[in-house]
């Protein structure tokens, strides 16, 4: 199997029936020129096989003009995602197991606001952007192995690359625009074309586990100030030690300046390295 290139099966799945009393995301709204629809459905249909197409893409068209995003209800799987024991999902490595343990919790009934269109917080902040990635990064990390690095870009898995055993299993980036068209007008074309997603904090990043996180996020970052303050007047070589979502610590020092700068970003996890850039 070559790793970069992993494809979703040939199959058309019943439409998975939604639960009553399960919050559900409101239109987001339909501006696309005719142009850029096409756009939004092609990059839609890449994750099916050609086959499927054309059933798919008038299902995809009618999401995108009511909901304002193509959301492939079609492939979500039946029921109420709650994460599992790690044992009972595939992989080839725990890390792999466990970002699926991850990904799950992030769109349990219980914990997702909106988790039929895969936003877990925030409003906006969504996994990914449709159930067709939701599908093919479970098949990726089914793959993963411990040498080896999964990278995603706005929810599109980017392709398995050879990597070392203590580097990230995952690298996430999600809601990166050229400054050009970092404006309102252009990022929510860009939401309804598929082509950008954006995870808030922890959405994104597989790794929300309640108000708790934010908190202890804040305290990190208060932390730092009060070294930051010392470090001003002299800039001095300093080693801080800083967490990268995993149990494996990495020391990070700077020449010029203080390092413990990046203690703001000192989350926790399973092994994966997350930026949420807008």
């Amino acid at each position: 199997m070559d790793n970069n290139r992993i494809l979703l099966d040939a199959e058309w799945p019943d439409m998975p029936s939604f639960e009553e009393g399960i919050r559900r995301a409101p239109d987001r709204g339909y501006t696309l020129t005719p142009e850029k629809t096409r756009t939004a459905l092609k990059n839609a249909l890449r994750y099916l096989p050609p086959e499927l197409h054309e059933k798919a893409a008038p299902e995809f068209l009618e999401e995108l003009r009511t909901r304002g995003r193509i959301y492939a209800y079609r492939f979500r799987p039946e029921g109420n995602l709650a994460a599992k024991p790690i044992d009972e999902y595939k992989g080839k490595c725990v890390e792999g197991k466990a970002f699926q343990v991850m990904i799950d919790n992030n769109l349990c009934f219980d914990i997702a606001l909106y988790p039929y269109e895969l936003v877990t917080y925030g409003e906006t902040g969504q996994v990914c952007q449709n159930w067709l990635q939701y599908r093919l990064i479970k098949k990726y990390l089914e793959e993963l192995t411990d040498e080896q690095t999964l990278v995603i870009e706005s929810g599109h898995p980017l392709g398995l690359f050879p990597s070392r055993k203590d580097a990230p299993r995952v690298i996430i980036t999600n809601a990166m625009m050229v400054g050009l068209f970092d404006n309102p007008h252009d990022w929510h074309e860009a939401m309804q074309m598929g082509v950008a997603n954006y995870g808030q904090m922890t959405a994104g990043g597989w790794m929300y586990i309640g108000p708790q996180g934010i908190v202890r996020h804040f305290q990190h970052s208060s932390q730092c100030r009060p070294h930051e303050t010392r470090c001003a007047a002299g800039w001095r070589s300093e080693r801080a030690p800083v967490r990268v979502f995993g149990t494996r610590r990495h020391e990070w020092s700077s020449a010029k300046g203080c390092g413990n700068r990046r203690r703001g970003c000192n989350y926790s996890g399973s092994g994966s390295l997350a930026h949420n850039d807008t």
